[in-house]
């Protein structure tokens, strides 16, 4: 074999391996996300569990809340009665999270998944269709190991909810976190 074909081979084989890298980056999160949608539609838990991190999902959405709990607090501090507004600063944290650890579970994964609500969250007025197929999904990456996927509910379509999907390695991809809406 001449230099020339060596080369050419060495180059041809490099070109796909970075194309199958690179399929590997697009398709495996769709995969994941599929999965996730899949194992929601059909109620299956034990799948469900497989897909998600649930105390990494915890974690964010005990942030979520507690950061939108706070700011809350912080604006009833100017109004007329700071002292149980502080009160409740010091309190709702821990209710917080207990109520996190208790709705946090694969059926309320997969009625987030349908409905586009997070986990124990009902907007007044709201109904709950429960129908998926009506829920609006965009995909994009926030960063290479961080896979969002936009759900919005085209009766609320100033509140998407966003699921983050994270790298577990090259190809496993787990819900790890979420993004609420500006206002639940």
């Amino acid at each position: 074999m001449t230099k020339t074909r060596k080369r050419n081979i060495l180059v041809a084989t490099a070109v796909i391996s970075v194309i199958v890298l690179l399929i590997l980056f697009v398709v495996t999160p769709a995969m994941a996300v599929q999965g996730i949608i899949g194992a929601a539609k059909a109620g299956d838990a034990a799948a469900l569990e497989e897909r998600v991190d649930f105390p990494a999902l915890r974690a964010s959405l005990k942030d979520e809340l507690n950061a939108r709990m706070r700011a809350e607090v912080r604006e009833q501090l100017r109004g007329e009665d700071p002292g149980l507004a502080a009160l409740g600063m010091i309190l709702a944290p821990s209710l917080m999270d207990s109520a996190v650890d208790v709705f946090v579970t694969p059926d309320a994964v997969a009625a987030m998944v349908s409905s586009a609500e997070a986990p124990g969250v009902k907007d007044d007025g709201a109904s709950d269709s429960g129908n998926d197929g009506d829920i609006r999904r965009s995909y994009g990456f926030r960063d290479p190991n961080t896979f969002v996927v936009t759900l919005t509910d085209p009766d609320k379509a100033g509140q998407p909810l966003k699921l983050l999907l994270e790298r577990r390695n090259l190809v496993q991809w787990k819900l790890a976190g979420v993004d609420l809406p500006d206002r639940v």
